[in-house]
């Protein structure tokens, strides 16, 4: 699909993109891949909300356009994990990137319960993690112990959509390893074909989106929230695609505040 990205989208993007990346002050392995890392963010709070974040860029790109947003919920007092997985065009694509993302969630955690939240395509990584339970009981990914919640950020739902619209360059199709084997492939790591038989994936879930976004088509978002019955869909108006990921921002304090409410409202406090 060819745009011409309106100057808003623009000065968007080049203004958010070129924030400098921010050192996390702990670094660690969940695997044996290099790609297999993250960076902790703690809020000073132990019983802060928990959240993962996984990054977009058309499933290409690495983490650290992700890290000035990370450091900024840890100040709004989230504690963040920000894991990095392989990558199409690298050692990741169709399954290594599944595998990675699965590991990350069911592992990184420690068993406490916590808000997954990603943005553009790590949107889609998100809410295919929170789909996981749909899958057959003899997938690999298939899991029943599942986020406490899912939010997608601006996020890409509909691999086939994406594929027809040609996303990022035919981004899609190199996830899934081109056109021959993409259609039997989206059967298992498709957010919208996941969901279509059942109408909800049993894990709350928030698709949070700005209606000036002129990055992903607004199909992406209206596709899936029609089949899934009980999402909670928001729209900012006058907002674009990146300023959900800008410090201070003020779609920034919504996103920390609905991920602070979801943990708030989905998470029992401990008994004493």
């Amino acid at each position: 699909m060819s745009r011409t990205p309106s100057a808003f989208a623009l000065e968007e993007e080049r203004r958010v993109l070129a924030l400098k990346p921010v050192i996390a002050p702990v670094h660690r392995r969940y695997g044996p891949h290099p790609n297999q890392v993250y960076d902790l963010w703690p809020a000073q709070d132990p019983d802060a909300p928990l959240v993962m974040l996984l990054h977009g860029g058309y499933w290409r790109y690495d983490r650290m356009h992700l890290t000035p947003f990370a450091a900024y919920l840890a100040e709004q007092g989230i504690t963040v994990l920000l894991p990095g997985f392989r990558r199409s065009g690298g050692a990741g694509g169709y399954p290594a990137t599944f595998d990675d993302i699965a590991l990350a969630v069911d592992t990184l955690t420690e068993g406490k319960p916590f808000v997954l939240a990603g943005h553009c395509s790590g949107g889609h990584l998100a809410l295919w993690a929170g789909a996981r339970g749909l899958l057959p009981a003899d997938s690999p990914w298939h899991t029943t112990t599942l986020p406490t919640a899912v939010v997608g950020i601006g996020p890409i739902t509909d691999l086939a959509g994406a594929i027809r619209d040609d996303l990022s360059d035919s981004a899609a199709l190199q996830l899934l390893g081109g056109k021959d084997v993409a259609a039997e492939r989206m059967s298992s790591v498709d957010p919208l074909t996941l969901l279509t038989p059942h109408g909800t994936t049993g894990v709350p879930t928030v698709v949070l989106h700005g209606a000036a976004d002129e990055e992903v088509p607004h199909d992406q978002f209206s596709s899936y929230t029609a089949v899934h019955h009980d999402a909670e869909v928001i729209s900012l108006p006058g907002t674009g695609h990146y300023t959900f990921i800008e410090p201070g921002a003020e779609a920034a304090r919504t996103t920390a505040e609905l991920l602070r409410r979801l943990y708030q409202t989905h998470v029992r406090p401990c008994d004493p």
